[in-house]
């Protein structure tokens, strides 16, 4: 409600921000929020257009698509490929362009009591947990990493429902606060590798699955047609494909963790 007001107030002062290279309503996924990495490439974007004011919100991957529907984000980051090609079919987008990726991981408390370390396949990890009466901690949130854990228990051929009752958590929020519900009560979730990373020694969870091609995690960006600084989306979505972008998301993390938190897409 405050966005929509504030972006009401802003085409009431400047007679509508359509073509304004002021403000930058970007609308991403968490993991870049939580890794940092949104906030050194809008850095080095601003570095270069002094005149730009970027405004970021930090949602699940169905709710910033939602706010470019409603004309409330000017540029979307997001990783979940199904919804975004839903997005462009019905004519929302400008552009929509593949741009990074990392993988999916299944974490858990390190004595691993559903064997998840021995399963053959995502689908059979979730299976495990399911057979051992397991707890699954959910982000709920219709976000990428949801709509993922939603593949992957389909694959399984199994529903949620089959855990035994109070063992399927579902949190509503953000991948930061599943990974801390899901590290106290020692339960099993999925994350992208790269929020994992930055946070895993304030968790009490180890990677016990990984490498299923079918955890491959792609994220896109998208500037939103009729945006109201639609000028601002395009140059933005522009620079993230630009080699000063894929430097910077080449390298970003390897520092501090010893290998780059994500991987750049290159066309």
């Amino acid at each position: 409600m405050r966005l929509r007001l504030l972006l009401l107030v802003c085409a009431a002062l400047l007679g509508g921000c359509r073509n304004s290279t002021e403000q930058i309503v970007v609308a991403s996924t968490t993991s870049l929020h939580d890794t940092g990495l949104l906030d050194t490439l809008i850095a080095e974007y601003q570095s270069q257009r002094a005149d730009a004011r970027i405004m970021t919100i930090a949602v699940g991957s169905g709710e910033a698509l939602e706010l470019g529907r409603r004309g409330d984000a000017d540029v979307l980051l997001v990783h979940s490929p199904a919804a975004e090609r839903q997005f462009v079919s019905e004519g929302r987008a400008v552009m929509r362009h593949e741009i990074m990726q990392n993988d999916f991981v299944i974490l858990g408390d390190t004595t691993d009591p559903a064997q998840v370390r021995s399963a053959t396949s995502a689908a059979d990890a979730f299976r495990r947990m399911v057979q051992a009466g397991q707890m699954f901690v959910s982000r709920g949130d219709e976000s990428g990493t949801h709509v993922k854990e939603r593949a992957i228990w389909d694959a399984a051929g199994m529903d949620p429902a089959s855990f035994p009752s109070g063992r399927y958590i579902s949190v509503g929020q953000g991948m930061t606060e599943t990974l801390r519900v899901a590290s106290e009560r020692r339960g099993y979730t999925l994350s992208d590798v790269s929020t994992f990373t930055t946070l895993a020694s304030a968790l009490k969870l180890d990677v016990l699955f990984q490498g299923d091609p079918a955890l491959a995690n792609i994220y896109s960006v998208i500037a939103v047609r009729e945006a109201r600084n639609e000028d601002g989306a395009r140059a933005f979505a522009d620079f993230l494909r630009s080699p000063d972008a894929v430097r910077i998301i080449r390298s970003y993390g390897a520092a501090r963790f010893g290998r780059p938190l994500f991987q750049p897409i290159t066309h």
